[in-house]
Formats: C-alpha cells, structure tokens, sequence
C-alpha cells in the first residue's frame, strides 16, 4: 500500500474503493487509476469483456462482490439503486457516489487537462497520452476507452498534471475545475439529460468559466462551440486549427501518416499524425494545442506512433479484400464524419456496407432523421435492434422509425434486424474492395465479432480463374481472391477461409514443392502432429514443410495459394486441439534454426526469430542482464505464436515489449511493421490473420543481473507449479465468462476428474483438461462436450471455446 499517495476523498479517509460496473469505459479506467495511486480496489460487472478483465487484472483490481472493509463506492449512472451491492452498501452506511463525481474528487489535488466536446473525445485524449508519452512528459491519464495495442487505459502519473475525458453525459460536468480545457467540437446530444441545445451551452459555458488557466477551441468545430465561448468568461480562450493535410495511399481501414500544416501560435511549422481523416486531424491538431500549452517542447514526431483507440476504427479483419472495421460512432455527426471517411478509403470499385446499432431510445427519437440522413452515405445499411442502455422504450425511438426515414432514399439498400443480434445479416453480396462497417455505442462490438467467427468460418465452394478484362484472379460470382496485380500463370491470391477445392493430389504436390525449394527444407507427406503439440492428441497433417529461410517459405505459400490448399503455421503446438483425422492442408512450421535468432543491437533493442521458444527468449535475455521478459518463461509457445495471439501471463503481453514484427502474408510478401501501424487487442493480432511473423524487435525495458532476473523466473515458475497441472494439456479450454470464471463453474459443477477415456479434468484447475497418457482427441472433444453440457445445466451459463480447434470449426463440433 503507498499511502503517502492518498488522498482524502470528501473529507474521509478513504482506502479501499469498490467499483460498480467496472467493465465499463468509465469506471473500469478509474479503477485503474485509482489503483496506481495506491488505493485497494475491487470491483464487479455483470458483462465484463476479456480486454478490460486483462487490464483490470493487470493493475491489481481484485473481481468480485462488495467486501466488509469497503470504505467507498464508485458507480456508473447506469447501475440501479435495486443493484444488490449498491443496497448493501446504502444498508452499511457506505458513501455512493457516481463515477465522474469521483474523478472529479481527484482531479481537485491535480492540474486537469479536461479534454470534453459531443464527439472525439476519447481519441484526443489517447493523442494527447500518446503525444505526452513520446516527450517523457510524466503526466497521469484517465481514458474512456482502450488502447489498440493494449497499453493500460489509465496510469497515475509522477507530475502534477492529469489528463481525463470530461462526460457531460449526466450532468457530472459541474464538478469540474480544470487547469486547462479543450473543447473538441459541441452538438446537441444527451436529450434525456439537455432538453434543449441551450441547456448544454450553459453547461459548457461554466466548465469554461471554471477554467483556471486556457481554454483550447477548434477554430473549424462550427458555430456553436464559438458560440458557447463567447458566453464563457475565461482567462485565456485559444482557437486553434489546422491549415490543411497531406498524406499518401494506404489499404482501406489503415490509419494513414497524416501531415499537419500547423500555424498560429504553434511552435513547429508541421507534424506527423498516424490518423485517418479531417475529423481524426483535427483531434490530433487538438492534442498538440494541450500538450504545447502544457509545456511540452513539441516536435513533428510525438503522434508519429499512435497505435489507435479500440472501437475507433479499428480494423477487425481483412479477409478475401474484404475489409471489416468496427466504431463506437452513435450520434449522428458522428457517423457522417465516419462514413466521409470511409468513402475516401474505399477501392475505386469499392462498396461501404454498415451494420448500425442505434443507442439509447431517447436519443434514437431525437434524431431519427438526422440518423438516416448519415447513413444515406452507405451503399447498404443494416439496422439492429436499439441498444437501450437501461432506458425505458419511447415513442418514436426504434430501428424502424429509422428506417422510415431512410426509404425516402431509393439509392440506400435496407434491411432492418429481424432478432436482437446479428443471425439475419446477408453478407453474401459481399466482394474483394468492399468495405464493412459495424457502428454503435452498445454491444455491437460482441455480436460484429461473434459474426465474423461464423462468417470467416463458412465453407465457400469457389474456382479461381483468370480474367483478362481486369487483369487480376477471380472467383466465381465475380468476388476477387486478392487485390493484388498478378499474371495469368501465377497469382499471389489469399484463399478465401474455410474454402476446400476438389481431394487435391497430395503427393503431386509435395514432390513439386521438394523440387521448388532448397534441399535444407523438410518436406513431409503424413506426418503425426501429436507429438508437436502440448496435448499430446490428433492425427496427421497432409503435407508439413520445415522452411530452411523466407524464400522457401514464399514458394511454399505460393505453391499452396496456385493448389488452392489451406495454409496452417504451426509454433510449438500449444492452445491448439489437432482432430483425430488430421488437417486437410499445408502445415508449415518455423522450427529450423535460421528462424531462432537472438541477436543484441547497439540501441538497446534486441532481434528474435518466430521459431526462438519463450523459455529460452527468457534464459537468453537473463544471460545478457534484460529484464521485462520474465512474464514468457512459462507460457509453451515460440515467439511467433506469441505475435499471433499476443500471448500474455502475469500481467505482461508480448505486444509490451514489441517494436516491429516482420511477416510474410499469405500472398508471399515480405514486411516489416512498426507496432504502431498493427491491430493488437487480447489475444488477437490482425496483421497476422492472414500472414506468419518470421521475428520481431523487441524492446528492453530494464537492464540489471541475471541473478534477480533468475529469482524472478523462479518466482513466475512456482506460482504456475502451484496453479496448473503438470500433465500434457492445452491450456486453458474456455474463454472465462464476462464477470466469471470458467474453472470456478466448472469445479462448482462437480467435474474436476471427470474422465472419457485417458482425457481428464484436471484436479489441479478445472479449466485444464489432460492427457492421462492414451488420450485420443476425440476423447477430448467428448470431454469438452461434456462439461459444456454439465455447466449449461447446473450454472446456466454457456461455455465458449478458448483453444483453437486445428483445421476445424467449433460449431461442427459442438
């Protein structure tokens, strides 16, 4: 406990907080950041996703219901008075108090930067960190969002700045009394709280009132934030704005490196933004503003690496050219400034397909109108159920109301969700250049990702054929294989998932490879997986290369794409289930030694191969004094596997110490990226769906003797002894539910040591099922079924597979 960093909060000592709806973008970063300074923090939520549960996890925040000794707690304005933990805490006497009344409690010891406006605000405060990181400029944060590569949400800081997203949302707004406050942009929003556009002028005309120091104003933001200004009786007020913006071509969905020309009162005549879009410049132009007017020296670089915000535009797969993003967009200026965007991002061919889930029904009646109005910039829209965020319905507030709007424009393909989720959206119309678009404020993140497993998991029965008209490799119905250039008698062509051509002719094609390849690559007909894998189950892969460098792995890949053969890279055989009858494809693994290189450089960084195991990364690194690599001792893996997957334990991720990671997509190009232009979340890495990393550079985050980095190791090493079974296994078999756990409802279910065959729930962890010695997988896949069965029936919850299964699909199985 750091208790020379407490304050008292409300005149109390307070110590110990307990957070209601921590899994929410609100609270869940203020638990964080209440942990960082040094309070004992617990919370719960009844939908907790596995991206916050990680950060939450990570920062020391303990799940769980309300405990004796709690001395205050903090809730979103969603959590009801009938919530059970808010009436014990009201029976014991405990202080309530919502989520922005307590950051702003904590804001009074700090010099808020308040970063606040009706759209943007999430990503101008993840540019201004950013930018603040880059200039090793010590201030605190509280984001409302999640970074994209999986930086923590919120960190206490060691200067007397704090950085935080001001919600005027429900009214929290009058608590506040910033330092410095950037006003992004205004419009009517929140009509369940602002009755009138009035009422919120005159709520954000005090907050500038309030304001200390200098109120930053985009210049370009429109009449009504100048208007609101003017009503302000401030002591600086500051316009700022950005002359115009250069940036080159990149692949739709790709955030693109921006040039700001900055003019005015900034210190530097440029900078470089990784940003997408007039909307996402001007955020980026804001950040500068606040970081120069809080006396960082800047310089063009300091948002050259923004990795992104979550839900901003994030990229969620490229699949057959298909491009498939996902935003948190939910007013309507916010979607026409989206699908502006997206338009400009499209192929020349390209179609913008979006998939909107209204949010709130207040707000869906404010403005239907202006909602369709938006969406009229879609080739095709598709209109789920309202997310209504506990409100009640109201008249006029529905997807159909909507869509009534909408039907005034003939050139809009509709459709209107006729169940909750997403099980009566058509993709098939879909085609190589298109570009799909999951909006909204509610769950649509869940659903979009839940579809997208279905949908790139769809067997699609299709022939490649050359069209001299376009010059490219086409599948039937016209859907392109790539959008790459290629020739009539060769094609760098990415087969579409789940595809199966005519029963090829295996040993054809092994013996083609052989003669295309180095003599130094192993080519292998038949050959047993179980032994390669960490359960110790499953049959044979149809043919399996051991690449000796990158251009056999590029003739390889090649070969597979012209054979219309799927494609499968193998690390070191954990997470994974290989079916009894074997994979029905190429199975590459990088385990020749070429591809375990640890190489030192003068900079501090050091290089490591995809093939290099994460047991020897570590005792490599402690043999040469870098630390901050320890969390990987004992995760069973190789590096590239870690890549794909962004594996983590200890509160440590891959993607922490990554730098740029160089691949091969299936296409057989080589690239290297930088960190920040990938895709990274939990257990996920989008560049590296439809590609293998070959290695990385690996930052070193301290440097000190082997002997402490050893105790450490010693230390991660015990505490997995004590916690996970010593036997062949997986890993974990299910995701843990939202808020739970999955070996918990297993145990509580009376199946640790339940049995088929010599495939057994661990005794040890309940999430772990092992091999006895003789197990087949399809013992396994019995036992899986099993316990799924078990736990549906006594703990009412389903539960979902976390380990992939190799070569097939999960909903086959179960």
């Amino acid at each position: 406990m750091n208790s020379v960093r407490l304050s008292p909060l409300f005149g109390r000592e307070v110590r110990r907080v307990h957070c209601l709806g921590v899994g929410g973008m609100g609270v869940g970063p203020l638990a964080i950041y209440l942990a960082g300074l040094g309070y004992t923090v617990t919370g719960e939520d009844d939908a907790l996703g596995a991206e916050m549960a990680a950060q939450l996890a990570a920062a020391g925040v303990a799940l769980g219901a309300l405990t004796a000794d709690c001395e205050l707690v903090v809730h979103t304005s969603a959590v009801k008075s009938s919530h059970p933990s808010y009436r014990s805490a009201e029976a014991r006497g405990v202080p309530l108090v919502r989520r922005g009344h307590l950051l702003a409690e904590l804001a009074t010891h700090r010099r808020l930067v308040a970063i606040c406006g009706s759209h943007g605000k999430t990503t101008t405060t993840a540019l201004l960190v950013t930018a603040l990181r880059a200039a090793r400029f010590p201030a605190g944060y509280v984001l409302g969002g999640l970074f994209a590569d999986g930086s923590p949400p919120a960190a206490a800081g060691s200067s007397d700045w704090l950085v935080a997203e001001i919600d005027e949302s429900d009214g929290t707004i009058d608590r506040f009394s910033p330092e410095i406050t950037v006003a992004v942009n205004l419009d009517w929003d929140h009509p369940d709280h602002y009755r009138t556009p009035e009422a919120l002028s005159r709520a954000f005309a005090a907050l500038f009132g309030r304001t200390r120091g200098t109120v930053l104003n985009f210049s370009e933001a429109g009449e009504f934030t100048g208007t609101v200004a003017a009503e302000a009786s401030v002591g600086a007020e500051i316009a700022f704005g950005a002359n115009d913006l250069a940036g080159g071509a990149r692949p739709p969905g790709a955030l693109a490196n921006l040039q700001l020309n900055l003019g005015g009162k900034f210190s530097i005549p440029s900078a470089h933004a990784r940003v997408s879009g007039q909307f996402n410049a001007a955020n980026a132009v804001a950040a500068l503003a606040a970081a120069q007017t809080m006396g960082v020296t800047l310089t063009p670089d300091l948002l050259a690496d923004f990795p992104g915000v979550r839900r901003r535009q994030a990229v969620l797969a490229s699949v057959a050219g298909i491009t498939v993003i996902e935003d948190y967009a939910h007013h309507p200026a916010e979607i026409r400034a989206l699908l502006i965007s997206l338009r400009q991002r499209l192929a020349q061919s390209g179609r913008l397909w979006v998939v909107f889930q209204p949010h709130r029904y207040s707000r869906t009646a404010q403005f239907a109108a202006e909602f369709a109005s938006a969406l009229a910039l879609a080739d095709r829209v598709h209109l789920m159920d309202v997310y209504s965020a506990g409100e009640a319905m109201v008249a006029g507030g529905s997807s159909g109301d909507i869509l009534g709007h909408i039907k005034a424009r003939p050139e809009v393909a509709l459709h209107l969700s006729s169940s909750p989720g997403l099980e009566a959206f058509d993709a098939s119309g879909l085609r190589a250049g298109d570009l799909l678009a999951f909006v909204g404020a509610g769950d649509i993140d869940h659903a979009a990702r839940e579809w997208l497993a279905r949908w790139s998991a769809t067997p699609r029965r299709t022939e490649q054929r050359w069209s001299a008209t376009s010059g490219r490799a086409e599948l039937t119905g016209g859907a392109e294989l790539t959008d790459r250039r290629c020739g009539p008698t060769t094609c760098a062509a990415i087969p579409v998932p789940g595809w199966r051509a005519e029963p090829p002719d295996w040993d054809r094609f092994a013996s083609d490879l052989a003669a295309a390849v180095s003599p130094e690559t192993k080519i292998r007909r038949e050959e047993p997986l179980a032994r390669k894998t960490t359960l110790r189950v499953g049959g044979a892969a149809r043919v399996y290369v051991e690449p000796a460098d990158a251009d056999d792995l590029r003739a390889t890949l090649l070969a597979a794409v012209a054979a219309h053969l799927p494609v499968y890279g193998l690390g070191r055989g954990s997470n994974l289930i290989v079916p009894d009858r074997g994979v029905d494809g190429v199975v590459i693994a990088l385990t020749h030694p070429a591809w375990s290189r640890f190489e030192p450089f003068a900079d501090g960084s050091i290089w490591v191969g995809a093939g290099l195991r994460l047991k020897n990364l570590c005792g490599l690194a402690a043999a040469a004094g870098l630390a901050g690599f320890e969390f990987l001792e004992g995760i069973p893996g190789s590096v590239g596997g870690a890549l794909r997957m962004n594996a983590g334990a200890m509160g440590g991720w891959m993607f922490d110490v990554v730098e740029e990671v160089e691949l091969m997509t299936w296409a057989g190009e080589l690239r290297r990226l930088p960190k920040a232009q990938m895709h990274v979340d939990y257990r996920h890495c989008a560049e590296l769906h439809d590609a293998l990393a070959l290695g990385a550079r690996l930052r070193v985050p301290a440097r000190t003797n082997g002997e402490a980095i050893g105790r450490q190791i010693d230390a991660y090493r015990q505490k997995r002894h004590e916690s996970q079974p010593r036997e062949p296994s997986a890993g974990c078999i299910f995701k843990n539910p939202a808020g739970s756990s999955a070996g918990r409802l297993i145990d509580l279910s009376g199946l640790k040591g339940e049995r088929v065959g010599d495939a057994e729930v661990s005794p040890v962890h309940a999430n772990f099922i092992i091999n006895r010695g003789e197990a087949t997988s399809s013992d396994v896949l019995e036992l899986i079924r099993r316990v799924r069965a078990r736990v549906r029936e006594r703990q009412g919850v389903d539960l979902e597979p976390e380990v992939l299964l190799y070569g097939q699909n999960w909903k086959d199985v179960l």
